[in-house]
């Protein structure tokens, strides 16, 4: 009986692992979209919104176009940057976090 109950904890654990961990499949394809499509985020290393936004895309925000302010300032101030994170998708400014199928819906992706 010690045996099967272990055995279910130990599913429901792995269960909810792999539930909470990001595809990177599907994440790297959106983030590959998102660059094929020119969209651009914005944004600082020291901003905790940056911060979220690149942990929802996990090892697949490596593919996203991503611009650190702080290191190219005279380019986010040509974009029309105020806040961090903004993403540019198609000429339009969207700042703060966006929810993944938010943005993969703005691109078309």
């Amino acid at each position: 009986m010690k045996k099967i109950v272990l055995l279910i904890m130990v599913s429901v654990m792995v269960f909810i692992v792999s539930c909470s961990t990001p595809n990177s499949t599907e994440n790297d394809a959106l983030a590959q979209c998102l660059t094929d499509n020119g969209v651009v985020m914005y944004g600082t290393e020291w901003c905790s919104h940056c911060q979220n936004q690149k942990e929802a895309f996990g090892d697949s925000f490596s593919l996203i176009n991503y611009v650190d302010c702080d290191k190219s300032r005279a380019v986010c101030e040509a974009a029309g940057v105020t806040g961090y994170p903004t993403w540019i998708v198609n000429g339009e400014s969207y700042p703060g976090e966006q929810p993944l199928g938010r943005l993969a819906s703005l691109a078309g992706c």
